[in-house]
């Protein structure tokens, strides 16, 4: 078994999550401006889902969630 250096893998990962979560949040509100400008956006809240797949570790985890617009 491979020896795991767990502080470096919890620094990997926050990296790559703070990576995920900025570019992320750009690319959604990007979309939600461009949906409101072209008046398609509607009102209440959007269904957001984020799929993290790992395939060297057979890893698919599913995030649903629903953004309030109000």
């Amino acid at each position: 078994m491979a020896k795991i250096d767990e502080e470096k893998l919890n620094l990997e990962i926050r990296k790559f999550l703070k990576n995920v979560g900025v570019t992320s949040q750009r690319e959604i509100e990007k979309a939600v401006r461009a949906a409101a400008d072209a008046g398609s956006l509607g009102e209440g809240a959007i269904q957001a889902k984020v799929t993290l797949e790992i395939p060297a570790l057979d890893l698919v985890h599913v995030i649903d969630h629903r953004l309030s617009l109000g």
